[in-house]
Order: structure tokens, then C-alpha cells, then sequence
């Protein structure tokens, strides 16, 4: 639920110049579409970019509905209804180093990575907004559901207006000046108003189905993904230990099992280990150098306390060492009340009032003062379990 803020000014871009050139980072898909739609009916110079995040000949697997070349063909067709010009921009480079090789490596290192949130701080609102400066536009927008507003003189990002699509939680990692050259003009819409706005202005992606999974990995399946990845040699020396059959332990350390390697798995996990104990277990921790998991009940999940590295602030916290924020850990994960700790230039503390459950290592850890984004990290450690 979003909640209005004192001293923020609402709005798509409070900053936002008449007559300017903006462009759009087009998916192909019905939000990026109509977000394209809605500026130019706005009287606004629009310029479609499409990212071209694989080479698709060498990999036909990856013909997924938001990356394959029937989105580009789809972005370039709402480019032709509106009447502005597309371009394709080959990523694929940035795209592999950036998120693709970020995500190999965490799993490898027993985390759990993000890769949404790396393809949107690295590839969209870096590399992109770059592109885009190049070719000379004032802005880049895309389909995201969140808001731009302006507190004390500088813009701020808050939640989407729809609290069932609001996709704030991707975005805490963008760079904070960068907000002054973006815009955001489905924040205030709720996803069946798009898909209306998508018929309005005749657009063929208005019925598109969205994408869910992880765009690069085939099949639906890391492992897979992962050892497949090894195969080609490019997993770094030293890690393919945690990909190798490895001893599954309880609490006490006692073997109760065997894995298939422990870069496979993630915390909270109950599906798939291969135990079976005659009652509910899950994942407790996971052991990369020593290739080795455990397992634990479900009360053993929950953690309070954990570290947060990587962070980055999209506005200023309130003074002092410690601030009360809202806590968020995963995308569909309720906010937690708790305490926020400077424990170095980039990284902190975080005390939740109540415990949380499944605190995993890699994942985002988002900071809100309301619908305000205050800023996140990368979770790096969790109080012991034992």
C-alpha cells in the first residue's frame, strides 16, 4: 500500500521539459508499449530502444516473450503506429559481464543473486541511459510501475501507485543523479488501465503475456543453466567444487543425505533434496567451501539481524547513525519494521522488530519511509542459525 509523503511533490517528472526527446527502453512487451504510447500522445519526441541482450542464432533457447527477436519486431511495429523511429542496440557484451556472469558467480558462492535488479542498475539505467544521451534524447523512460517526485529540490523515487505491480524493489540500485534524466509514466496505472490504454491506441501487444522467469536461463532451470555454463568454461577456477554431489546435514551434523552440489539450492528451499525425514525440512545453510548444506525446521528460518553490502541511497535517510525504516527482503515479501546501522561507507546493520523468514544471502534488501525509496543493498551475512 502506497502512503502519501510530507514535503514530496507527485508527478511523472516534476522536471520534465515541453518538446523534449525521450527515450523509451522498448521490450516489445504491452508496458514499455504503451509507456511510449502515452508520451507521444503527450506531444513529446519519442525514440524506441530495443536491447539485443543475446546473439539469438547462438542461442535459440532464449526465444523468451520480453528477449527474442518477435519483441523486437513487436517494439519496432508500436514505433511504426506511433510515428517514431527504433533502434536496436546490441548489449549483449555489457549484458553477459553484468548480469549474466554476476549471477554464475553468486550461486557458486552459495547466494542467491538477483538478476533483475543487476540488469536494471547495470544494463537499463547505466548503459542505456547512456545510449540513449548519445543519440541525443533529454530522457529515458521505461514501463516500470513506480513514481518520480521531487523532495527539497531533488527528484526521489516512490512506489507504483498499484501496490500488485509497484516494481520499486528492482530499482534501489540506479544511480541517484541518474533520476533526474528518467521517466516513469506508468506509476500512476494499474495494469488492467494499461492494457485498456494498449487497445486505445490500436497496439497488437495489447493481450501480450508477461514474462515471470529469469530471461537467459533455459528451461527454467539454474542448475541446468549453471552446469551448462561450466561446460563452456567460463565458470571461474576454484568454484565448480560447490557443483559436484556434496553431504546434506542437520542441525547436529549429522550426513542425512547427499546433494548435487550446493551451488543449486537456497535458503528456505523444501522442494527437491532429496531427504526425506518423515516431516518438513528446509534449507538452513548452505556451505560452498565445504560443499555442504543443511537442513533444519521450519521455525530454524527465521532471522532478525543480518548485514547488507553494495548500498546505495536514492535519497537522504534521516540523521544519525541509525534510522526506522521499513524493511523489505524479497519483491512479494510484506515490509518489516525495524533499524537501520551504518556499519561502513557501504554497508549496514539491519534489525527487524520481529524475525523474518528465509533472510538469503544475495538477495536485495530495500529501505522505504513510506512509498518513499529510501535506497538498498546486496544481504552479504545472516545471524547464525545454530
Amino acid at each position: 500500500m502506497t502512503v502519501p509523503h510530507a514535503g514530496i511533490e507527485y508527478g511523472m517528472n516534476t522536471r520534465i521539459k515541453d518538446g523534449a526527446t525521450i527515450a523509451v527502453a522498448m521490450s516489445g512487451g504491452v508496458d514499455s508499449s504503451v509507456a511510449a504510447a502515452l508520451l507521444a500522445e503527450r506531444g513529446f519526441h519519442v525514440i524506441g530502444l530495443t536491447m539485443r541482450l543475446f546473439c539469438y542464432a547462438e542461442k535459440p533457447s532464449s526465444e523468451k516473450s520480453c528477449c527474442n527477436t518477435q519483441s523486437i519486431a513487436d517494439a519496432r511495429a508500436v514505433c511504426d503506429r506511433i510515428g517514431a523511429p527504433h533502434y536496436v542496440i546490441g548489449s549483449e557484451k555489457e549484458f553477459r559481464s553484468d548480469v549474466i556472469q554476476r549471477f554464475v558467480d553468486s550461486y557458486l558462492s552459495g547466494s542467491t543473486p538477483n538478476p533483475c535488479v543487476d540488469c536494471n542498475t547495470f544494463i537499463k539505467f547505466k548503459f542505456l541511459l547512456h545510449r540513449a544521451m548519445s543519440l541525443g534524447a533529454d530522457y529515458l523512460a521505461t514501463g516500470h510501475y513506480v513514481r518520480l517526485g521531487e523532495r527539497d529540490g531533488s527528484p526521489c523515487l516512490l512506489r507504483g501507485l498499484d501496490p500488485d505491480k509497484d516494481q520499486s524493489y528492482f530499482l534501489w540500485g540506479i544511480h541517484r543523479a541518474a533520476l533526474d534524466k528518467l521517466v516513469f509514466p506508468l506509476g500512476e496505472f494499474r495494469k488492467p488501465e494499461v492494457r485498456e490504454l494498449a487497445g486505445k491506441y490500436g497496439l497488437a501487444v495489447r493481450e501480450k503475456t508477461e514474462s515471470q522467469e529469469i530471461c537467459f536461463v533455459e528451461n527454467d532451470s539454474v542448475e541446468d543453466f549453471i552446469r551448462n555454463y561450466s561446460a563452456g568454461g567460463e565458470i571461474e577456477p576454484g568454484y565448480p567444487a560447490s557443483t559436484v554431489p556434496g553431504p546434506v546435514v542437520d542441525r547436529s551434523g549429522q550426513v542425512v543425505g547427499e546433494h548435487r552440489g550446493s551451488a543449486f539450492y537456497t535458503i528456505g528451499q523444501r522442494k527437491g533434496l532429496g531427504v526425506s525425514l518423515g516431516r518438513p525440512v528446509y534449507i538452513t545453510r548452505i556451505d560452498t567451501v565445504r560443499n555442504e548444506i543443511e537442513i533444519g525446521e521450519g521455525e530454524d528460518l527465521g532471522s532478525s539481524s543480518f548485514s547488507a553490502a553494495q548500498v546505495n541511497y536514492l535519497a537522504d535517510p534521516p540523521p544519525g547513525k541509525s534510522y526506522r525504516a521499513e524493511i523489505q527482503i524479497r519483491y512479494r515479501h510484506t515490509p518489516a519494521a525495524g533499524m537501520v546501522t551504518a556499519a561502513g561507507k557501504y554497508s549496514v546493520r539491519v534489525e527487524t522488530e520481529r524475525p523474518q523468514r528465509a533472510v538469503t544471502r544475495g538477495q536485495s534488501v530495500v529501505f522505504y519511509d513510506g512509498d518513499l525509496v529510501l535506497g538498498g543493498g546486496v544481504i552479504s551475512e545472516t545471524e547464525s542459525r545454530k
